[in-house]
């Protein structure tokens, strides 16, 4: 991924960007092009995730190189946000957004009690904020072994991140509060973003 010097991004961003999107998709290039969209969770080295046993893309994936793409929030810019558009008439519209990018080696994991300390972390991170959190042991023991006999386990271990904001940055200050001013109002959760990127 190409990332000029003012939207680059550091690590604790990077994982917070992941963190916060909980999703992300898989690409491979074994055994053709694929890309599969899953919820995941990035731990130290590693990223967590289960497929569906009927998604043909996991029979590749074991020991395959894999780039993990995580999107974040993202907004048009219209050339009409700059200041500096009415002093000299020199702007283009472009689109502000954030991504991390993972690249590493995946393993595949059929087992059951891979599987099952797979979805039982990812679940724990995503209901962890819920006022009654959801957990493997609020199902019936025979259904949860049904369900997780329908998926194998993913894990990559990363071997390079890159991490994008690309929100404006490289403008002028009057043109990034221009673009600041016009996403608070149009597309508040995209301003937020962009408060973050600025590290407001």
């Amino acid at each position: 991924m190409y990332v000029a010097a003012p939207d680059r991004s550091d690590d604790e961003r990077a994982r917070a960007m992941v963190a916060a999107a909980g999703i992300g998709t898989v690409f491979s290039a074994s055994g053709g092009l694929h890309a599969s969209t899953l919820p995941l969770l990035w731990e130290g080295d590693t990223v967590i995730a289960h497929l569906a046993t009927a998604n043909r893309h996991w029979r590749g994936l074991d020991g395959a190189e894999v780039l993990i793409v995580v999107t974040g929030p993202d907004a048009y810019v219209s050339p009409g946000w700059y200041p500096s558009k009415a002093a000299h008439g020199r702007a283009v519209p472009t689109w502000n957004y954030s991504e991390v990018q993972l690249r590493g080696r995946a393993s595949i994991h059929e087992d059951a009690a891979a599987c099952r300390a797979i979805v039982a972390r990812l679940t724990a991170r995503h209901e962890r904020n819920r006022p009654e959190p959801w957990g493997l042991d609020d199902a019936p023991p025979a259904y949860i072994e049904q369900q997780l006999k329908a998926i194998v386990g993913l894990t990559v271990e990363v071997t390079a991140v890159a991490a994008k904001q690309k929100w404006s940055r490289g403008r002028s200050a009057e043109d990034i509060a221009g673009v600041q001013t016009a996403l608070d109002s149009a597309d508040p959760r995209a301003g937020a973003e962009m408060r973050r990127a600025r590290g407001l």
